[in-house]
């Protein structure tokens, strides 16, 4: 099956910082893939160039085997897009920004305003329909902002950092809302910093630093890859600890006053650092996307 969107060698320079260096990757019918990566790593003024807001320097787009370039129009009729910035008309109500901005796809009011009461049923806003949008939570203007990126009822919704800033019952309540998007045929192209949020929600994903794809894959298959089953991470390690790890031939992650050790089964080296080392502080857990995200882009802070 085509792809819904194909990225190829897409380029995007700002004097001399190269924001996107020759990025592809191919996001398939129905799956939600996921664009992940630090602070200016590339991720947003990738997003921007697949809606035409940015222009890009070189490289080839196409949605829905149309080309970026000759077809934009026909492009965002099929695409609903979740920015990062809070866009919605402060003075109008929920339903109003709603069917307000389903005039922009030519979509008649009677039908703009049935598929309205459905989209605020389904983010569970129908009881502040009526409501002015400048009294919400952030929580509550995250899930209307969701709502009006599906107004058109696109084919791709692309999705920036949707659950930034949102409490964990809110983030839980858009994650469900999003699987179950997921499974009724909606793609998805999904940014965030959140590596639990990417894990459950991602059928495969990129991890870009410095304007370049790094990894692409399923998450549980590069983690298995890249980091193995376990991290083994010991607390406030002695010598004797690194010695022993030395000894052994692990390699290990120093972080001074904590070590990881990366393994396909940790259950011996565990039993060994606890009863024959008496090290304390041993924590034996399963790998997750946040070692692998870490180990490809480094732990220094980004801005």
């Amino acid at each position: 099956m085509a792809p819904i969107l194909e990225i190829n060698e897409l380029r995007k320079s700002y004097g001399a910082l190269d924001a996107v260096a020759g990025i592809s990757l191919a996001v398939r019918p129905g799956e939600c893939f996921g664009l992940l990566g630090p602070n200016g790593a590339g991720k947003t003024t990738t997003i921007r160039m697949l809606y035409g807001f940015t222009p890009r320097d070189s490289g080839s787009l196409k949605l829905f085997g149309l080309d970026i370039d000759s077809h934009l129009r026909e492009i965002k009729a099929r695409i609903g897009i979740c920015q990062q910035e809070d866009s919605l008309d402060p003075d109008l109500s929920l339903r109003e920004n709603l069917v307000g901005f389903a005039r922009y796809f030519s979509i008649p009011r009677r039908d703009a305003e049935q598929r309205a009461e459905e989209l605020l049923e389904f983010f569970a806003l129908e009881n502040r329909a009526t409501d002015n949008v400048r009294i919400l939570s952030g929580g509550l203007k995250r899930r209307l902002m969701l709502a009006r990126a599906l107004i058109n009822g696109p084919e791709l919704v692309i999705l920036d950092e949707p659950t930034t800033g949102l409490d964990p019952q809110s983030r839980q309540l858009l994650w469900d809302k999003l699987a179950a998007l997921k499974k009724q045929g909606l793609s998805i192209l999904l940014t965030t910093h959140y590596m639990e949020e990417a894990e459950r929600l991602c059928d495969r994903l990129v991890i870009v630093d410095h304007g370049k794809v790094l990894i692409e894959g399923v998450p549980r298959e590069l983690i298995r890859r890249e980091i193995g089953r376990d991290v083994l991470e010991i607390a406030d390690p002695d010598p004797q600890i690194r010695a022993f790890l030395q000894q052994q031939n692990l390699p290990f992650e120093d972080l001074d006053k904590r070590l990881l050790v990366y393994l396909d089964n940790g259950d011996e080296l565990f039993l060994k650092l606890t009863r024959d080392v008496r090290a304390e502080g041993c924590t034996l857990r399963p790998a997750s996307l946040e070692d692998l995200f870490l180990k490809l882009t480094g732990r220094e802070l980004r801005e």
